[in-house]
């Protein structure tokens, strides 16, 4: 039975999809096709609507072309999967990855808060910004994807990311072969690091003249020793060891650092924080199966992807959002053609006392398996 007192949300003039769009100024698109080289093959499927496609695909957990198609043509019309397919080969990608960056930033500026997260609980020693890097495998159909050749009869794409370990909001994103080793990209990966801030990457990202890269340029790092590391104590600062709960059980580990003057116990809590990371990759991010097979076609899946998120981070930080993302997700997708007001009702559904941050410490939401 109906409950009579309970809140509705507030009727609108356009659907969800459409509002979620909105957030993306609309001048943007064109503006990064033109500088892109996209609007010349552009005809007869719009940069707009090529982008509009792959958000919904996101959103929906779309499994194919023709599950995107179909049910765009149900609701709003084209494109067709010809159509979609030509455009995730032939179009740049680039232009994917600069409207993310783009957004972002715009975000950011019109309300500063957004970009200003909670430093996690275990860090409240460390007032400077934590950035996480990882990388994760996107295993993929090897007889399509010459370019993706993994093992003999796999293909295979790394993603390589660095996410804001306060706001947890991506910072870089960078797709390449799996074939190709972390370290290779570590540069690359943490090349947006400013001097004073901290980063921890896992062990595979480990090269020595990256390593004192980042000393150089006054960056503080946090990483594991390989178990092949051949090395000699010069020098004893301190007497503790790392111990770290692994199924259950303490294990000594050990870590390599920069920064001399802190006990093992804190860069421990700090390396513990890279698994936000898998969980972001595994979980909250939700990537749908890939709609193409090129690398070009990847690329426009992911940053898409990536966009998907932080729109739909930014609604739940403006309407304090008070529960989980898993379930924001769930409550957009399926309600993603109605004419509601996007606002109204994430805070009819979503408020519980939750002042703007998610329900719960952000170890319980995004560390699983820690308490």
């Amino acid at each position: 039975m109906k409950n009579k007192t309970q809140r509705q949300p507030t009727a609108g003039k356009c659907s969800l999809l459409h509002q979620l769009c909105n957030l993306i100024p609309a001048h943007l698109v064109p503006q990064l096709a033109r500088d892109t080289g996209v609007t010349k093959r552009a005809r007869p499927f719009t940069p707009w609507s090529h982008g509009v496609s792959l958000r919904y695909a996101q959103l929906t957990h779309a499994i194919g072309l023709n599950d995107v198609c179909d049910a765009l043509r149900l609701h709003a019309g084209p494109p067709s999967q010809n159509a979609l397919s030509t455009a995730n080969r032939e179009r740049s990608a680039h232009l994917a990855q600069e409207l993310f960056y783009a957004v972002l930033g715009h975000l950011e500026k019109l309300h500063p808060g957004f970009g200003r997260g909670h430093r996690p609980r275990f860090a409240f020693r460390f007032k400077r910004m934590i950035h996480v890097v990882d990388a994760t495998t996107i295993q993929l159909v090897a007889r399509c994807l010459d370019w993706a050749k993994h093992r003999r009869r796999k293909a295979a794409a790394k993603w390589h990311l660095r996410l804001d370990r306060q706001t947890f909001l991506p910072r870089f994103a960078l797709v390449a072969t799996a074939g190709e080793h972390e370290s290779r990209r570590a540069r690359e990966v943490c090349a947006g690091v400013r001097a004073g801030e901290l980063v921890v990457f896992d062990k595979a990202y480990v090269d020595f003249t990256h390593l004192a890269d980042l000393s150089a340029r006054d960056v503080f790092r946090v990483t594991r020793a390989k178990d092949n590391l051949r090395c000699r104590v010069v020098r004893k600062f301190q007497h503790g060891v790392a111990w770290v709960a692994v199924d259950g059980e303490l294990r000594e580990m050990v870590f390599l650092t920069n920064n001399l003057e802190w006990s093992a116990q804190p860069i421990a809590d700090l390396y513990r924080c890279r698994w936000s990371s898998e969980v972001f990759f595994k979980q909250t991010l939700q990537l749908a199966d890939f709609l193409g097979n090129s690398a070009n076609a990847v690329r426009w899946q992911v940053w898409p992807a990536l966009l998907t998120y932080v729109c739909l981070r930014f609604c739940a930080w403006l309407s304090q959002w008070g529960h989980s993302f898993t379930r924001l997700f769930a409550l957009l997708r399926s309600a993603l053609w109605q004419k509601l007001e996007l606002r109204s009702l994430l805070e009819v559904w979503g408020t519980a006392g939750g002042g703007g941050w998610f329900l719960g410490t952000p170890l319980q939401a995004y560390l699983a398996g820690f308490r």
